[in-house]
């Protein structure tokens, strides 16, 4: 086999790669990663895995194949310079998030783009979405407000209850 067949066939199984990737994906955020050091991008790595975050480098130009005629298509145009990709299966928020802590910490990077659930932001965008808490945290600030008018309902009939025992006596 030549070695043009044999670059082809490479770059082809990472287009494939990267296809089911933003195929299977809830999110993919893109950034610019550059001017951060080995032990930044490793610890910004390890925050990323323990989030969920599956995090990689691809060349523009295969990322641009392989979403060429997708629902992504539009990523097309923020991919320019060095690019860095989060893919979520899970939580869609995550990458944003976990890279949004990692850019205030090093002052460095920044976001170009990417999708949430289908839909396409801007930088601006992935920026907003970056503050939006966890599926957890959501639905803990959510239990929390529903339960404290229980709580407090419990209370007044209770102290109802022991005033009403207390005027028997």
């Amino acid at each position: 086999m030549s070695e043009m067949k044999q670059a082809y066939i490479e770059k082809q199984v990472v287009i494939d790669e990267i296809k089911d990737k933003f195929e299977r994906a809830q999110s993919a955020v893109v950034i610019d990663y550059m001017g951060i050091t080995v032990a930044q991008a490793d610890a910004m790595r390890k925050k990323l895995r323990e989030a969920g975050v599956d995090y990689t480098i691809y060349k523009n130009t295969l990322v641009k194949r392989a979403i060429d005629g997708t629902d992504y298509a539009e990523m097309a145009e923020i991919l320019e310079g060095p690019s860095a990709f989060a893919f979520s299966y899970e939580d869609a928020t995550a990458p944003a998030r976990v890279l949004n802590e990692a850019i205030k910490e090093f002052k460095k990077m920044e976001f170009k783009g990417g999708f949430v659930e289908g839909d396409f932001y801007d930088k601006d965008g992935i920026t907003q979405i970056a503050s939006i808490p966890s599926r957890e945290v959501l639905i803990s600030k959510f239990m929390g407000s529903i339960q404290s008018p229980i709580a407090n309902f419990a209370r007044v009939v209770k102290q109802i209850a022991e005033k009403g025992e207390g005027a028997e006596a």
